[in-house]
């Protein structure tokens, strides 16, 4: 019987994620016996970007979609660099990627990769939902996204998809706002005030500012999708959550924490210790 498995931001920790498959393949009996999703950010501030980039889309391919990955924000980040419509940053570690030879094949299947899926009751997404969207809403609206990204227009929206607004999801957006607005929720969001607003601001705490009304995304009162298990990463200041119906599992791989998987029908956790490759702060 076929075990899924989930697997949080990897950010080029390439060597960890061989480990982390070792022991998936172990606990599953084979490779062959296992479904293997990233929850995204495969690439970037680790030390090997390239090679676990090249190791993914080879997995993917030959296990013909068995094996694969969401879009997280470094990787829509690596998309814009390549494409020339953003500026690489001075903590990015892609210039290896950028001038590999494979560069395009690279570029082409990481954009054909999804904003969100659904397995088995569960919704994955890079980084969150809002509360207003249910998970096949959120399917919807990710599936918005990626056909732009897969289409010949990918390059210019890139060059538009940056900025924090609209900051409220509204079903009368129309446009790139429409757009950015799905790309930063399901991307970028960590926290929400009580109205479903997104916060950009604060991202080395797993909660607001002390007396302030900002929540977990996942807390806000009124959440549609409560009646699934969503499953997500992109929050390493959280670190690994495990509730009911939520599971983050961003254990911080990159910042001397952990690369984490879970089972999706056991609730099984294997996890692999990672060196510090970044000092941590929490901030991604």
């Amino acid at each position: 019987m076929m075990k899924t498995y989930v697997i949080g931001d990897l950010q080029g920790c390439a060597h960890e994620a061989g480990l982390l498959l070792e022991r998936i393949a172990a606990d599953a009996r084979s490779m062959d016996e296992a479904r293997i999703l990233f929850v995204g950010d495969l690439i970037n501030r680790g030390p090997a970007s390239l090679t676990a980039l090249r190791r993914m889309k080879a997995l993917s391919e030959a296990s013909q979609g068995r094996v694969d990955a969401l879009l997280g924000n470094h990787d829509l980040h690596l998309l814009a660099v390549a494409a020339g419509v953003q500026k690489a940053s001075r903590s990015d570690t892609l210039d290896e990627i950028l001038a590999a030879p494979d560069l395009d094949e690279l570029i082409a299947w990481l954009r054909r990769r999804p904003l969100a899926m659904f397995v088995d009751a569960h919704l994955l997404v890079h980084a969150g939902v809002p509360p207003q969207w249910s998970a096949e809403q959120t399917m919807q609206l990710a599936g918005e996204v990626e056909a732009v990204l897969r289409g010949d227009g990918w390059v210019d929206f890139l060059a538009q998809m940056y900025g924090n607004e609209p900051d409220r999801w509204d079903d009368a957006l129309t446009g790139i706002a429409r757009l950015r607005c799905i790309v930063n929720a399901l991307t970028r969001m960590r926290l929400c005030w009580p109205d479903g607003r997104m916060d950009f601001l604060h991202k080395e705490s797993d909660k607001g500012p002390e007396g302030s009304d900002l929540l977990p995304w996942f807390d806000v009162p009124g959440r549609r999708t409560a009646d699934v298990t969503v499953v997500f990463g992109h929050w390493s200041a959280l670190g690994l959550v495990l509730r009911s119906n939520l599971v983050g599992l961003d254990s911080g791989c990159v910042w001397g924490g952990k690369l984490t998987a879970v089972c999706l029908d056991d609730r099984a956790l294997l996890q692999v210790d990672c060196p510090e490759y970044r000092p941590h702060s929490g901030k991604k």
